[in-house]
């Protein structure tokens, strides 16, 4: 009978490429990734893994095993949940990922809400725009509140996709700027000149700025670039320069600037969680996502009166 864990190592083989990758993955060291895979050879009694002295890779019984052990995880996950669905009581551990931003700002509502579950522990860590998707399918988290700027996050088989709010991109500016006045229109056009301050080429958010001043047209500034929100907030309450940057940056609470919504239909970005579809009925999991929705829907209630205010 083929063993479970070694499923679920050659199923991380396959996402990770090597051996070194899986085992730092896993918390094993290579030689113990490397004598699973070949006792799983031998209980399949077929060649997995094609090895050189550098390297090694799946071979296309190796691919078959993996496509079968997916859906054997898959199963198995199916089954913990409903069974524990029966107990109703949320218990274990959940573990949720955020980009920075969202976990920044998600974090207090659901350690408040999530609390009163004595037997469930959380644990909630941060990771680059990107990686959420690939963590959940890999098993590594639970939940992922991840960002959407384009609308490509979509539902599988195996995902589930939970929207949570809409975040604007708008503007923010020193205190004694002339646009802190709610009186003056903002126009960018005229702003075209200021010192501009943004995350490094290629971020999602710098890519929305610089549609946002695409759309301007004329030349387009060449903002400082830094890396983290938070950092460029904190600039320009100093009064270094401007930013636009995603509403829900602003949750965490930044003195010394202030707010403008920008002209015509703003730019956002969809804040999203995903789950497996297998976990979504565990009780600890369903509960943390009623929590999680709990949470936007107090977020967005705040990112409506920055809305309201800055017009």
């Amino acid at each position: 009978m083929l063993d479970l864990r070694r499923l679920a190592v050659i199923c991380e083989f396959a996402r990770r490429g090597s051996i070194a990758a899986t085992a730092a993955s896993l918390g094993y060291s290579p030689s113990a990734v490397s004598q699973q895979l070949a006792t799983l050879e031998r209980e399949t009694g077929a060649a997995l893994l094609d090895r050189t002295a550098r390297s090694a890779e799946l071979t296309d019984a190796g691919r078959r095993l993996v496509e079968h052990a997916e859906r054997i995880l898959a199963m198995v996950e199916t089954a913990e949940s409903d069974l524990s669905a029966q107990a109703a009581t949320p218990s274990g551990r959940v573990t949720v990922t955020a980009f920075p931003t969202a976990a920044v700002a998600f974090a207090p509502a659901l350690a408040r809400t999530l609390r009163r579950h004595s037997a469930l522990t959380l644990r909630m860590g941060q990771g680059r725009s990107g990686r959420g998707m690939r963590e959940v399918q890999s098993g590594e988290v639970d939940i992922a509140l991840v960002d959407d700027w384009y609308g490509w996050v979509r539902e599988s088989d195996t995902i589930r996709v939970f929207p949570l709010l809409r975040d604007p991109l708008v503007l923010v500016v020193p205190r004694k700027h002339r646009l802190a006045s709610p009186d003056v229109p903002v126009d960018l056009h005229e702003l075209r000149d200021e010192p501009w301050m943004a995350t490094p080429d290629g971020e999602p958010s710098r890519l929305a700025v610089d549609r946002l001043m695409a759309g301007v047209g004329g030349h387009q500034p060449v903002p400082w670039e830094f890396e983290g929100l938070g950092t460029i907030l904190g600039l320009v309450a100093k009064g270094i320069g401007i930013a636009a940057v995603p509403a829900l940056v602003l949750a965490a609470g930044v003195r010394g600037v202030v707010v403008r919504r920008l002209p015509g239909t703003p730019i956002g970005r969809d804040v999203l969680a995903i789950a497996r579809a297998s976990g979504v009925h565990r009780p600890a999991v369903s509960v943390t996502l009623r929590a999680v929705h709990v949470a936007a829907r107090l977020l967005a209630a705040d990112l409506e009166a920055v809305e309201l205010a800055s017009r």
